[in-house]
């Protein structure tokens, strides 16, 4: 590596400091806290086990108080490392400086426009400098609030172009809870069981190939689903994220791409979690050389605010110009505030090379954790730059059980794959490099006292 080739140091600001656990997690200010959501909050998932003869639940989760850079603290003032980062959303970091900045600028000009019938000027500003980063050549796009937002745009579009019902998805993926994207989830069949009588019929799943033995059958499912001839696109994560960080081989997009063509259908790239520089690109496709008809982008663009686009060809999004009205807007679609982070963090993941950075440092972390798991339970280590899966398979009560022995110890982090039996993690771009060697060790203890390693 040249010395034009060493990524860029981050200066260690506030927030940049090794875990303090004081009180054993969850500490009692959580569990008041957690008593108190118990009330208010509709339960979700697994049915928890009944509130205990003193009349407290068992234990919960932390709840979170303040955070800074890579730092987050609970309510019972715990300091972790968030390796997490809001599933990836934090890019920067826990309010990073400019964010915080930008948002009080624009807080003392201009809360909320008018969505597209007096749209604001932070809104045109986002559009034209998310044009100018995507890979997609005279990008015209639809803003929203969620990642699954920008994947019911694009299937909405899917439609329009084509007029077909169908779309051809994978196993393992996820693209979101909300009624369209819902339709093409396959993380886990019970989020989409109940509501299978509402869903669209037209959802073909195809595997998703993780090594060059799987892919011919892959593509040859997809090529099958396709000649129904009812498919309007194909949608796929370029990294299968929440299914567990699964990187598919060589020729897979762009045998995709190939199909897509061959069957008159849109190819669409859910790049929610791995774009804007997590993956060390700014998208999956501008490594693999694969432009895909519609690109998803979402989580990290709104620096912690809720915003996404989706990104199409101007050729392709003319298909939203009808003689009759067709729209796909919010109220809070392309808000002020969210524009105004968005356009910050997009100017300091560009300035500070930070999406440079995720690829170098991140990969060399990716190297060391592989050989200190030689010989652990750790099945395997995947993915790449800041977005890692550590398959925990074979550890005593998974990923979950991992997580919770690295909470213990100050670091926070998250679980994926349908059994969730991946421990995830997403750092913030700008994580010094010695809160990861710290990482490094606390993962080593915790699968020792897991009886792992």
């Amino acid at each position: 590596m040249s010395l034009s080739e060493v990524p860029p140091p981050v200066a260690e600001s506030p927030g940049s400091d090794l875990p303090d656990v004081r009180t054993r997690p969850p500490g009692p200010a959580s569990r008041s806290w957690q008593l108190r959501l118990s009330e208010r909050q509709v339960p979700m998932g697994p049915r928890r086990a009944p509130v205990s003869g003193d009349g407290l639940r068992p234990a919960g989760p932390i709840v979170l108080g303040t955070g800074l850079g890579s730092n987050v603290f609970d309510v019972d003032m715990n300091r972790y490392v968030d390796l997490a980062a809001g599933f990836g959303a934090l890019l920067l970091g826990h309010c990073h400086p400019n964010i915080v900045r930008a948002l009080q600028i624009q807080a003392s000009r201009l809360f909320q426009g008018m969505g597209d019938l007096y749209p604001s000027d932070a809104k045109i500003g986002l559009l034209e400098r998310l044009a100018q980063i995507s890979p997609i050549p005279e990008a015209q796009l639809i803003l929203g609030q969620s990642g699954a937002d920008a994947i019911g745009a694009a299937l909405k579009t899917a439609t329009l172009v084509t007029g077909r019902p169908g779309v051809v998805a994978f196993h393992g993926s996820y693209h979101g809870l909300s009624y369209g994207p819902l339709a093409a989830l396959d993380l886990r069949p019970s989020y989409r069981a109940p509501f299978e009588a509402q869903l669209s019929p037209h959802v073909r799943f195809a595997p998703y190939p993780s090594n060059p033995s799987e892919l011919d059958a892959s593509l040859a499912a997809v090529r099958l689903a396709l000649s129904s001839g009812d498919a309007s696109a194909i949608l796929v994560e370029p990294l299968l994220g929440r299914g567990g960080v699964v990187e598919p081989p060589a020729g897979f997009l762009s045998g995709l791409a190939e199909l897509a063509r061959e069957f008159s259908a849109l190819l669409v790239f859910d790049e929610i979690w791995t774009g804007l520089g997590r993956i060390g690109d700014w998208f999956v496709c501008s490594k693999e050389g694969v432009v895909p008809d519609l690109l998803c982008v979402g989580k990290g663009l709104g620096g912690g605010l809720p915003i996404s686009a989706c990104i199409g060809r101007r050729e392709i999004m003319t298909h939203w110009s009808r003689d009759e009205e067709v729209v796909d807007s919010s109220t809070f679609a392309g808000a002020p505030l969210a524009c105004t982070t968005a356009l910050a963090t997009i100017d300091v993941l560009s300035r500070q090379r930070l999406v440079f950075r995720a690829r170098e440092v991140g990969d060399a972390w990716k190297a060391r954790l592989v050989e200190k798991l030689a010989g652990s339970a750790i099945v395997e280590v995947r993915g790449r730059g800041f977005m890692l899966g550590l398959d925990a398979s074979k550890v005593p009560g998974g990923a979950s059980a991992l997580a919770r022995a690295l909470l213990e110890r100050g670091y926070l982090t998250s679980t994926g794959g349908g059994k969730r039996d991946v421990l995830v993690l997403t750092p913030p771009l700008i994580v010094p490099e010695r809160l990861l060697d710290g990482f490094d060790d606390a993962l080593v203890g915790a699968l020792r006292a897991l009886g792992s390693l």
